[in-house]
C-alpha cells in the first residue's frame, strides 16, 4: 500500500488513512491487548466490511484521521486523530494507538502525538486538545505527561474491567504551552 508522508518525524510520519487501512484496523482493533487501553472498541467485533465503514466514517465527519508509518520500514503500526474539532473554540479531542506490539515503548506514539499536536496548533489554529485515558494505562499517561498534557479532572469509577473500577483521566494541552518540533521549522 503506499502512504504519503503528510506529517514527517525522525522515527515516522503521518499518512491520511485510506480504505484499505482498514486491513490493519480489523487486526489491531480485535487484539485485546491494543484495545482494552483505549475505550469502546474493546467490546466491539471489527470485520473487514464495519472497519471500512469506519474509515469512511472519520473521513466524512471531517476528523483528521492518519495512519503512523514508520519511516525505515514504511509499515503501518497504528492510528492517530483529531476528532470532535470546533472551529469556534478552536479545540479537538486526540485518540492515538500504535498497533503493532513491536513498536510499543519506542518512542513512536510520543513522536506521532508531537506531529499531530504541531499539525493541530500550527496548521489548523487550534488551541486546545483534550484527550482521556485510563487509569491502568500507564504508559500513555505517562507519555502524555511527558509531552506536556496536564490533568485537568477524573470521571471516578467510571470504567469496568472484570470486578474493578478505574477513573478515566482527563488531560488538555494548550496552543501556548506546547513548543513546535515539526512545522515552525520548515519556516
Amino acid at each position: 500500500m503506499a502512504y504519503y508522508k503528510k506529517l514527517i518525524g525522525e522515527t515516522c510520519y503521518l499518512s491520511p488513512i485510506s480504505e484499505e487501512d482498514s486491513e490493519n484496523w480489523v487486526r489491531w482493533l480485535n487484539d485485546s491487548e491494543v484495545t482494552l487501553p483505549l475505550g469502546d472498541e474493546v467490546f466491539q467485533v471489527i470485520g473487514p466490511q464495519k472497519a471500512q465503514e469506519m474509515v469512511r466514517e472519520s473521513q466524512s465527519k471531517g476528523d483528521k484521521t492518519f495512519t503512523i508509518v514508520d519511516n525505515n520500514s514504511d509499515k503501518a503500526i497504528g492510528r492517530i486523530m483529531l476528532f470532535d474539532i470546533h472551529q469556534i473554540y478552536q479545540s479537538a479531542m486526540m485518540g492515538i494507538f500504535i498497533g503493532e506490539g513491536d513498536y510499543w515503548s519506542r518512542g513512536y506514539g510520543s513522536e506521532a502525538i508531537n506531529l499531530l499536536l504541531d499539525y493541530a496548533f500550527n496548521l489548523l489554529n487550534l488551541h486546545y486538545i483534550s484527550l482521556g485515558v485510563f487509569e491502568y494505562n500507564q504508559r500513555a499517561y505517562n507519555c502524555y505527561k511527558k509531552i506536556g498534557f496536564k490533568e485537568i479532572g477524573r470521571r471516578r469509577e467510571a470504567r469496568p474491567v472484570g470486578d474493578k473500577l478505574y477513573d478515566v483521566i482527563l488531560m488538555d494541552i494548550l496552543a501556548t504551552e506546547y513548543n513546535s518540533v515539526y512545522v515552525k521549522g520548515l519556516l
